[in-house]
């Protein structure tokens, strides 16, 4: 079968499409002729940082597979699946989504509903999850709070301002000047063109903040909080901000009334059918940005690195 590998560490171009062995499914497995596939940060494997090369690999990555989104069709399962049969359409995520198969743990997967497509499902896993547990187990979001997204037109932000709203919450989101009728189209009450206005600046106070930017202070963001508001920090552009934010955050919580917390996403099946449902009622529709062809994953990584994407950028493999 054909994948996208990365064999050593460098720029986009170290990605290489090229003929593998399609995998087995083990014992708690179901292997997916893939249909789609998205990008995420966490794909950048190949830019990983020298300290997280203690984990990932010194010299070259332990594992070349890439990609984690996936959707697809079941081709066959492992002995002890039980909850999904061949022919089944469905969503997850996995290592090496980037390929014409895949194989997923069942306790990562979920059916994909008739009405979602498979470019949409395959939106859904990181983005959609860090969205729904930042909001839902860290923001603790209620119906009627102020919440602000700071990052509202990426792939992350597009999935929060709707959960926000599908949750009965009233929603700002920050984002550019040619992003701003889109994020106000998916749901969002108001919306600031951080070109135009600095929305740290502004006399608006907010329960939750919904940081996936990592643009501003944790003090520039402290006051904009309601005295028992919570600022939830889940992105950045440079993994040296994200783990001093995740230092700091506990600290800065001890000493005001207001609570600072940074979290990573866990990908799970009840998560996943949650938002499947989301999707199916209509109160969720991912945004999709540009498609690539499976040999193109190193250009839409790129893109990706740009800092520009309008929601999710998708791999798609047709039929």
């Amino acid at each position: 079968m054909k994948a996208i590998v990365c064999r050593s560490y460098g720029s986009p171009d170290v990605l290489k499409y090229e003929e593998i062995e399609k995998p087995t499914p083990g014992d708690n497995e179901v292997l997916i002729k893939v249909r789609a596939a998205s990008v995420n940060p966490v794909d950048r494997l190949f830019r990983a940082p020298h300290v997280l090369r203690l984990m990932t690999g010194l010299r070259k990555p332990k594992n070349p597979r890439i990609g984690v989104d996936v959707a697809g069709q079941v081709e066959t399962v492992g002995r002890n699946i039980t909850q999904f049969k061949p022919g089944d359409e469905v969503f997850g995520a996995c290592k090496g989504a980037f390929a014409e198969y895949a194989c997923v743990s069942e306790s990562k997967l979920a059916v994909k509903p008739d009405k979602v497509t498979f470019e949409q499902a395959a939106s859904v896993p990181v983005a959609a999850l860090t969205a729904l547990q930042g909001l839902r187990n860290k923001g603790q979001i209620r119906p009627g709070q102020k919440v602000l997204i700071n990052g509202a037109a990426g792939g992350v932000g597009t999935f929060a301002v709707q959960i926000a709203r599908s949750f009965g919450a009233e929603v700002t989101g920050v984002c550019s000047t040619r992003n701003v009728e889109m994020v106000r189209s998916i749901g969002a009450d108001r919306v600031i063109d951080y070109t135009q206005e600095d929305f740290t600046k502004g006399t608006q106070r907010y329960d939750l903040i919904f940081d996936l930017v990592a643009n501003h202070s944790l003090l520039a963001c402290r006051r904009l909080l309601n005295p028992s508001g919570i600022c939830v920090l889940a992105g950045g552009k440079n993994p040296w901000l994200f783990l001093t934010r995740a230092f700091l955050s506990p600290v800065l919580s001890r000493f005001v009334s207001q609570n600072f917390v940074v979290f990573i996403a866990k990908l799970n099946k009840e998560d996943l059918t949650i938002m499947g449902d989301l999707m199916a009622a209509g109160k969720v529709t991912p945004v999709i940005d540009r498609r690539y062809r499976l040999s193109e994953v190193p250009e839409a990584i790129r893109y990706l690195e740009e800092g520009h994407a309008r929601g999710k950028v998708v791999i798609t493999l047709g039929t």
